[in-house]
């Protein structure tokens, strides 16, 4: 089985930080753990101050379904409110290889 990674970039609304990203996102932990096909999840920032939300799904459906959900569920416009949308960049790609500690 071949797993699917979407992967997102962003950069962030002028006034939001860092640690409030990470609060805000932390909101979605409990929907993104209860969905069907999660593997793992990343955020990370880079230098150049773009985020990426990196999330592993066991396949593309599973993927597609949680991104349709996404939006409606409860901490979803505190979050996307934070995320400049001319930013974004979401993409699914198919895993081809892991390296695990």
């Amino acid at each position: 089985m071949t797993h699917v990674a979407e992967i997102v970039t962003f950069t962030l609304t002028p006034g939001t930080s860092a640690d409030d990203f990470v609060k805000l996102s932390q909101t979605s932990e409990g929907f993104v753990r209860a969905a069907p096909g999660f593997a793992h999840r990343q955020l990370s920032q880079g230098d150049d101050g773009r985020w990426t939300d990196y999330v592993v799904w066991t396949d593309m459906k599973a993927a597609q379904e949680a991104a349709a959900q996404f939006p409606q569920q409860d901490f979803a416009p505190a979050m996307m409110a934070a995320i400049n949308p001319d930013s974004v960049q979401m993409r699914h790609e198919h895993v081809q290889w892991t390296m695990t500690t």
